[in-house]
């Protein structure tokens, strides 16, 4: 086993913890400035309930248009690897993970204004 292999595991432990801590700090920051400010439950509900990105029912629907578009760039790179050109691979993970965001960003807009003519 190479050096550099040994390493993986080990930044990735603690990338995770760092990315860990941080959000359980963050979220106690926050708790502390809503009591700081002295705002009431109900008001506490109201605020949240205002974010668009927390009320939109279709994120994991979004989520999945970018991990296929991933997986559809990954697998067009993977085939034109074997024509001998290394270079398809990022360059089709990245066209096509952009793709994927357009995409989701359009079919979310569109459900999103469905459902707020429905409402």
């Amino acid at each position: 086993m190479h050096t550099v292999e040994l390493f993986i595991p080990i930044i990735m432990i603690l990338v995770i913890e760092i990315v860990l801590v941080t959000y359980f700090y963050l979220r106690s920051k926050e708790k502390q400035l809503i009591i700081e400010k002295g705002m009431d439950s109900d008001s506490v509900k109201l605020l949240y309930s205002n974010n668009k990105l927390l009320r939109s029912s279709y994120n994991l629907m979004k989520i999945g248009i970018v991990l296929v578009s991933l997986g559809i760039g990954l697998g067009l790179g993977l085939i034109g690897e074997e024509y001998g050109k290394d270079f398809l691979i990022p360059i089709c993970i990245f066209v096509f993970t952009g793709i994927g965001f357009i995409t989701a960003n359009i079919v979310g807009k569109k459900l999103d204004d469905k459902d707020s003519k429905e409402v």
